[in-house]
């Protein structure tokens, strides 16, 4: 089934003003990379913070509209040792070095979590010289704390959901933990440094068809990540880990092998996806398929649209999955220069087994933006 996406519904998200503001121009609900609902709760993330954000149910309205609010910031470095904690310089202002957070997932008890971790290229400045932006075209660098893969525990406290460091439930302790990481680099980038397709795209920037995860989907003991970028030929990459707690150490994640027979790469498995030469933006396990949120590697404006990989949540090798195993299901609206959908998640599921799906966007459109600080997210239902 492929059909044109118009939205069946829509999500109020309310920010609090007082963390709403990142500077004069830029607020947390004009770019939104990710999301998860939690019983009565969504959680997303701003790619240029290292928190995230939950707000529970409010109610509805006559109209339909799904309001959430009573918004509460959770700082990373306050449950995670970043590679790069957060400074304060000698004016007093905090200075960080973003996550970007991109993918976002809950599976027993846990809610997962991930960085891009990709390169950044300087952005070319209207105002400055050609000599000038030659100068910032050449500098790429990075954000150590882009390399994250996590885990935190997620407890219900007051019939809302809350993050804690360490917890015990049903006489099981949890506790926060990291796959292993620095500045420079994580046990993943480590494991993909010899990788025959994707070694030479680790030192490219994101938005240059490096590699650049922007999509999370956990099922079972598997961690799927799904790559915006490298796009090879036209096929985009999902690759699939098993990440574990190190042995006397249960704060941190280590990959175990999974990929029998292949010497090179035995802590992951690749899995190429025909998906008409897009990359991933977002992953959701369905049971076992795999929905995924295909949009351009490039930066650039669409198309947008989600496919379906059938039995893709539960691979039994690695693969080469072409149109008759993946399809599209629906287009995604897009606009230009801005609604760039980037995060989705299971939103509701009635007693008839239909499922909707809430999707929220990057370079929000004045259109969504409500009020002093509310942005509106789309739902869309038959995936």
């Amino acid at each position: 089934m492929n059909s044109t996406g118009n939205s069946t519904g829509s999500v109020q998200l309310e920010f609090d003003p007082k963390v709403n503001k990142l500077s004069k121009k830029k607020e947390l609900r004009h770019g939104l990379s990710s999301v998860m609902r939690v019983g009565n709760t969504i959680w997303v993330t701003n790619d240029e913070t290292i928190s995230l954000e939950r707000f529970s149910l409010q109610g509805i309205t006559d109209t339909g509209l799904y309001e959430y609010g009573e918004h509460k910031q959770f700082a990373l470095n306050e449950y995670l040792p970043l590679p790069v904690p957060p400074l304060v310089d000698s004016t007093g202002k905090v200075k960080i070095e973003e996550a970007d957070i991109e993918g976002l997932d809950y599976k027993d008890g846990y809610l997962w979590l991930v960085g891009s971790h990709s390169l950044k290229r300087k952005q070319v400045g209207e105002k400055d010289s050609i000599e000038e932006n030659f100068e910032r075209l050449a500098k790429v660098s990075k954000d150590g704390n882009r390399f994250l893969l996590a885990r935190i525990p997620l407890v219900e406290s007051g019939g809302t959901y809350t993050l804690e460091k360490e917890t015990n439930a049903h006489n099981q302790k949890r506790t926060a933990a990291l796959l292993s990481c620095s500045a420079e680099g994580s046990a993943l980038t480590a494991a993909l440094a010899a990788d025959v397709h994707l070694k030479d795209f680790l030192a490219i920037p994101g938005k240059d068809n490096g590699f650049d995860i922007e999509g999370l989907a956990v099922k079972g003991s598997r961690v799927f990540v799904g790559l915006r970028g490298p796009v090879l030929r036209g096929w985009a990459v999902v690759l699939e880990l098993e990440p574990v707690v190190e042995s006397g150490n249960p704060s941190e994640l280590t990959l175990k092998e999974i990929n029998q027979g292949a010497p090179q790469q035995p802590t992951y498995r690749k899995h190429f996806l025909d998906l008409g030469g897009l990359g991933i933006r977002d992953l959701y396990a369905q049971g076992s398929d795999l929905l995924i949120l295909a949009g351009p590697a490039m930066d650039l404006d669409g198309p947008v649209s989600i496919f379906r990989w059938s039995g893709g949540a539960q691979p039994k090798r690695e693969s080469i999955v072409g149109r008759d195993v993946v399809s599209k299901v629906k287009d995604i609206h897009y606009g230009q220069g801005e609604d760039h959908a980037e995060g989705m998640t299971l939103f509701s599921n009635d007693n008839q087994g239909a499922e909707s799906f809430l999707i929220v966007y990057d370079s929000a459109s004045k259109s969504r933006l409500l009020g002093e600080s509310s942005v509106k997210a789309d739902i869309f239902s038959n995936l």
